[in-house]
């Protein structure tokens, strides 16, 4: 990943969390080690060099764990118990794979009151560090404070985002009004009167980066302050690029036609795509090793419920990249005449067609896991956009722009999109899905397809988004 696309996918504050929780965890993993080696005679350099090595080792592991159960995921919003489950259930996690990893090497195995000492020094700190950064981040310690240049329509959408609860990373001193803006779109007390240098005032308030948001370009831009300011050390963002920084997102309704031939990324890397491929291939062949067992409970169970004659594979045509069709696998989670006129429909919430096996299979996502074949056979990546049906391709690329740009890469069982919003049933909500879907296309990357991995553990767990 890219230095660009890592701040935008960690903002400061949770950067700061995960660095605090990684050191916290390797002296916890310290401290478990430290009574193996208790006793009468004192530690000598070898076994200091050892628990050191274990706290190195395997603090990621408990990160990684954190992570899985969506603890660092800044749009998570937890109530106290959510957030203390997440915490158990990732301080046992990681403990566990732990324990089983280190079994492999007797020197570096942990007993079992060690491993019980760390889910407990590991929950608790983990608590600790978010108690501070949330206190911290409460005194606007992480906030920047930024200006727009611009006082319009375009100005005004920052804003309703910024009340919506949607921007949280930063706090707008003022809008500089600029030709041709809309003049009720911002009111006059948040509007800037510049009184001298665009740099002095960003100077005597404290601002960090201006944000270029005018509704037209105007006549008389002020490139001469704005570089100055750049080159004092402020940073001068456009909106779309600072609104797809802040939100995750690519704006399809402020971007220009144009935009996508000037915008960094959607460029074609040859080795990241065989990487991908690399990956594709043994994870899922892993993940086929570690599951078939499910696989074959939810046949018999398709088959209890509807009789040993029933389908249990559904085939579907799906569009994939470069918009080529090709045939989808899942295990059929909806009765067998779930659509007998032949019209195709949006999955709804509680749709009375789904079965009873059904909806414990897509609750779990276990209706997915056949999708593993198209994986193999090249038809579908890990991480992705979701793969859509042809019928709602032709209409979503006549009334949603750039949706055809979705299609540049290949679909994915887990994707930006999946994680970031729920399951989509409308227009509405594939428009939404696609400003996600675009994010991942212009700044896809290995590392970031391994988050995005990473993180899919907890929809599967919690069952976010499934219906």
């Amino acid at each position: 990943m890219t230095s660009g696309s890592v701040r935008n996918y960690w903002k400061r504050p949770i950067a700061v969390l995960a660095g605090m929780e990684l050191l916290v965890f390797g002296a916890t993993l310290c401290l478990m080690s430290l009574p193996r080696f208790a006793g009468e005679s004192p530690l000598v350099e070898g076994d200091i060099t050892q628990i050191l090595a274990r706290g190195l080792l395997f603090a990621p592991v408990l990160s990684l764990a954190m992570a899985a159960t969506g603890l660092y995921n800044e749009r998570q919003s937890l109530s106290l118990g959510g957030l203390l489950t997440r915490l158990l259930v990732g301080s046992l996690g990681g403990m566990m794979v732990i324990a089983i990893v280190a079994s492999l090497v007797p020197e570096m195995a942990f007993d079992r009151e060690a491993l019980l000492l760390g889910v407990v020094l590991v929950g608790s700190g983990s608590a600790g560090c978010r108690l501070l950064v949330g206190k911290l981040a409460g005194e606007h310690l992480f906030k920047k404070r930024i200006i727009v240049y611009g006082a319009g329509r375009h100005a005004a959408s920052l804003m309703q985002k910024q009340a919506d609860g949607n921007l949280g990373g930063f706090k707008t001193v003022g809008f500089i009004p600029t030709v041709g803006d809309e003049p009720s779109a911002v009111s006059t007390e948040r509007r800037i009167d510049l009184r001298g240098s665009l740099l002095e005032h960003c100077r005597t308030h404290d601002i960090s980066e201006i944000v270029i948001a005018p509704d037209d370009a105007p006549d008389a831009f002020p490139v001469e302050d704005l570089l100055e300011c750049h080159l004092n050390g402020i940073a001068i963002t456009e909106l779309t690029e600072f609104l797809e920084r802040e939100t995750g997102q690519v704006r399809i309704d402020l971007v220009h036609p144009n935009w996508m031939v000037f915008s960094p990324g959607f460029t074609s890397n040859g080795l990241h795509a065989h990487l991908e491929r690399i990956f594709d291939v043994i994870a899922s062949l892993a993940l086929l090793a570690l599951t078939w067992p499910i696989m074959l409970l939810t046949v018999l169970a398709i088959k209890i419920e509807e009789g040993p004659r029933a389908s249990v594979l559904y085939r579907q045509v799906r569009v994939g990249e470069r918009a080529q069709p090709f045939q989808l696998f899942k295990f059929r989670s909806m009765r067998e005449d779930a659509e007998r006129d032949g019209r195709a429909r949006w999955a709804a919430a509680n749709d009375d067609r789904v079965t009873r096996v059904g909806r414990i299979i897509r609750k779990l996502r276990i209706d997915e896991l056949p999708q593993i074949i198209n994986v193999l056979n090249g038809e579908m990546s890990l991480v992705g956009p979701r793969p859509e049906r042809p019928e709602f391709v032709s209409q979503l690329n006549t009334k949603i722009p750039l949706y055809a740009e979705r299609h540049v890469i290949k679909p994915g069982l887990t994707g930006w999109a999946q994680l970031c919003y729920p399951y989509g049933a409308n227009e509405t909500d594939a428009a939404e899905k696609l400003q996600y879907d675009l994010f991942y296309v212009k700044n896809r990357s290995l590392l970031f397809y391994l988050a995005i991995l990473v993180q899919t553990v907890e929809v599967i767990l919690w069952g976010k988004g499934a219906r």
